[in-house]
């Protein structure tokens, strides 16, 4: 991941010099370029509220309040116990994905992240939101594999949220390895439509495949 963040700042400084909005692409470079760094919850908030800063500055720009969702997504994930933190972290990307939705209704980038947010909500608390969020999280993804059936990050929160549903029921996880290692071998087929646009996940594919092992 680290060198893709590398490649991507690079790149990003290079574009600079040929967009109309030079500040925009950096900040947006510099800030992307901080994810490689980012440990703790407390890392991810002042990345978080970077990215709100960008977004204040370019209302017309989609991507800042993306990222600035990511990271508070991130975040509840990241903490281990105190559920209101989790929740109160997640208000927070919940008031930019709605402003995403309506910015770019037809964004099935925004839909994944979205299916991510219902997935972090039934973490909280599994046996009372199980079946609400279970159901939201479907329907989100769902919503972003008919905008783009090939969007990589739709198929890994699936593959993941199936799994862990199969864990839960008691079932084998390993039913869903070989959709795994078919999105690790295609994942870099798949073209974000700029530099700046969501390439996370791959990652994420390789711990899924080295589990199935």
């Amino acid at each position: 991941m680290k060198t893709t963040f590398i490649t991507l700042i690079i790149t990003l400084i290079t574009l600079t010099g040929f967009s109309q909005k030079p500040e925009y692409y950096q900040a947006m470079g510099e800030s992307l370029g901080q994810y490689a760094n980012c440990k703790t919850p407390e890392d991810f908030q002042a990345l978080g509220n970077r990215f709100g800063m960008i977004a204040n500055n370019e209302k017309e720009e989609w991507l800042p309040l993306y990222y600035h969702a990511h990271c508070y997504i991130i975040m509840s994930f990241m903490e281990p116990s105190d559920a209101k933190k989790k929740d109160s972290y997640l208000d927070v990307a919940e008031k930019s994905l709605k402003q995403l939705e309506t910015m770019v209704p037809t964004e099935a980038e925004v839909f994944a992240l979205q299916a991510m947010l219902y997935t972090a909500r039934l973490v909280v608390n599994p046996m009372e939101r199980g079946q609400q969020y279970s159901m939201l999280t479907a329907q989100s993804l769902g919503r972003a594999s008919a905008l783009d059936p090939s969007n990589p990050r739709a198929k890994l929160l699936k593959i993941q949220n199936d799994m862990g549903s199969a864990r839960y029921f008691g079932k084998d996880p390993k039913e869903f390895c070989g959709q795994a290692a078919d999105l690790l071998a295609g994942w870099d087929s798949f073209v974000p439509k700029s530099q700046l646009h969501p390439a996370w996940g791959k990652d994420q594919a390789e711990e899924l495949v080295k589990s199935c092992k």
